[in-house]
């Protein structure tokens, strides 16, 4: 299963609703923070998830309302004991800002910290996760991320392996790892493998065609909607994406579910976005501070945390 859970989903000044940009993805033990606006270290303090157990931070672009709350986090996460090493991804100046924020503040983590300036197409190994990069359209430097799960291995037919000849015990442990046991290959015996959950996260960005080639066939595309579409002509000049924009953008990428988030103060009401957005993909959401998506296989819930 996997879990996002959204810290802020304001575009980019925060409202008594919606604080800036930060979501969280859990697969298993692991988690990876995306975007860390101004207050996300408060948000996860009052979350289901442990700001200690995440295991890196993706960053989008340097804008403030996706950076400015994590040197603040990275402190916190020394001055509370952190001792497990971390590792900070995203555009090439990250390192510096974040190295000139905390030597001004006298930040000293007390633990391994690290940075990797990714590349488009740019592939990272997290714990059980997979993170890729893509180049989006925003202005400045800009990325999306797609984070993969690992595929399962498929299931054994035990019942046709017996019958094939092999025995319980070795002979099933030796085919399940691989091997062609007393000529039976592993393919005669073992299904498909599942393949692991998938999501992919735009950042800001304007429509461009990365993105539902980088997406194609997630599991669940969050996509930044700052405005309604027909606001498209103000969006574009804001270098930013309509709710119709992203529907067709998780249309295109056969996502099986959409959801919207970055929205403009200017929208109080989320019923309005998400009919205009299921119209174009009917498996669509608008995304709420502090609302946790469950996504398995065959559904996806979600449940509010404050």
């Amino acid at each position: 299963m996997l879990d996002i859970l959204f810290l802020g989903t304001g575009a980019a000044v925060p409202s008594r609703d919606r604080t800036t940009s930060a979501l969280a993805v859990r697969s298993g033990r692991d988690i990876i923070l995306l975007d860390c606006g101004e207050g996300t270290q408060r948000q996860l303090m009052v979350s289901p998830f442990s700001f200690m157990k995440i295991r890196a931070v993706l960053i989008t672009h340097m804008h403030g309302d996706h950076v400015l709350g994590l040197p603040g986090l990275l402190q916190t996460m020394g001055l509370s004991g952190r001792k497990d090493p971390l590792t900070v991804y995203g555009p090439s100046c990250l390192e510096r800002y974040i190295r000139s924020a905390m030597d001004a503040t006298e930040g000293d983590t007390g633990y391994d910290l690290s940075f990797e300036a990714v590349e488009d197409g740019g592939e990272y190994a997290i714990g059980g996760l997979t993170a890729t990069a893509f180049a989006t359209d925003h202005g400045t430097e800009s990325f999306g991320y797609v984070i993969r799960e690992a595929d399962l291995p498929g299931k054994l037919d035990r019942a046709k392996a017996l019958s094939l000849g092999l025995e319980d015990g070795p002979d099933l442990a030796r085919i399940k790892s691989g091997e062609t046991v007393k000529g039976v290959d592993p393919s005669q015996v073992i299904g498909e493998p599942l393949r692991g959950l998938s999501m992919a996260y735009t950042g800001d960005t304007r429509p461009c065609p990365a993105i539902p080639l980088a997406a194609k066939g997630v599991d669940v595309l969050v996509h930044e909607a700052t405005y309604m579409s027909s606001e498209e002509k103000l969006a574009d000049e804001h270098a930013h994406s309509t709710v119709g924009q992203a529907a067709d953008d998780a249309k295109e990428a056969g996502a099986r579910y959409l959801i919207l988030t970055h929205i403009s103060n200017r929208y109080r009401e989320r019923e309005g976005l998400e009919a205009e957005a299921r119209t174009l993909f009917p498996d669509s959401f608008v995304a709420e501070d502090m609302r946790m998506f469950s996504v398995t296989r065959g559904s996806i819930s979600f449940t509010d945390s404050n």
